[in-house]
């Protein structure tokens, strides 16, 4: 078993904030690929995934859910994301980048993605804030639509890019909606929600995190809390 900690990180309302890119994108995608926009009503964006997304559209707009017609929806949408993360005014979340490079320099930790987005989709928008380069490998929705499933994925290739298992106590899956926490009890591993997005500290504590934050802006509390160092 690993001596190591591995932290997977959710990406929006979590490391940045679009700004409206993503879901505008996806809206976009949407009524372009069906003809409408109706497929959308009553799905949450937060803390889903692009392919259960997918999959609720498709579905909704009296379509046939195949590979072919989920890829075809992606395409889409990631062409017109690369296009509008330049044009909304996003940012990194309050001590994101300070937290990064805390994790990063220590040699215990290991830091990863588990996030709803698609791989090529989590590329454009951590690429645009500048921090894709902290993250080796992740979870991502391409690998599943179910965000539950996500979890084994990812300690799966922790354990092919390290040659180390993680166990699920030394696993942190950190995010902002209720979905994430959910995704973390699934396999066992401590969850660490943060109030940065959607969902109110009020609402994120009645899912009973292991650690709950206003938000990141004192990495060295964060770290103290979620990265102790060990004699």
């Amino acid at each position: 078993m690993s001596k190591k900690r591995l932290y997977l990180f959710d990406i929006d309302g979590t490391l940045i904030t679009s700004g409206g890119a993503g879901e505008t994108s996806y809206r976009e995608a949407v009524g372009k690929f069906c003809g409408s926009l109706a497929p959308l009503e009553g799905l949450n964006f937060a803390g889903n995934t692009d392919t259960g997304l997918a999959r609720s559209v498709l579905m909704a707009a009296g379509k046939e859910a195949t590979q072919e017609a989920i890829m075809a929806l992606h395409d889409t949408y990631l062409g017109i994301l690369a296009d509008r993360i330049h044009r909304h005014q996003g940012s990194l979340l309050p001590g994101i980048i300070l937290l990064l490079d805390q994790l990063k320099e220590r040699p215990d930790c290991v830091l990863a993605l588990l996030t709803g987005n698609l791989a090529a989709g989590a590329e454009v928008k951590l690429t645009h804030y500048g921090v894709w380069h902290y993250f080796d490998f992740g979870a991502y929705a391409d690998d599943h639509h179910e965000r539950n499933q996500l979890g084994p994925v990812a300690a799966a290739r922790a354990f092919e890019e390290h040659g180390e298992e993680f166990p699920p106590d030394r696993i942190y899956v950190i995010g902002d909606t209720p979905r994430d926490i959910e995704c973390g009890k699934a396999f066992g591993a401590v969850t660490v929600a943060v109030a940065t997005g959607k969902y109110s500290k009020g609402e994120l504590a009645s899912h009973r995190p292991d650690f709950l934050f206003d938000d990141f802006s004192d990495p060295d509390a964060v770290m103290t809390a979620i990265a102790p160092k060990e004699q």
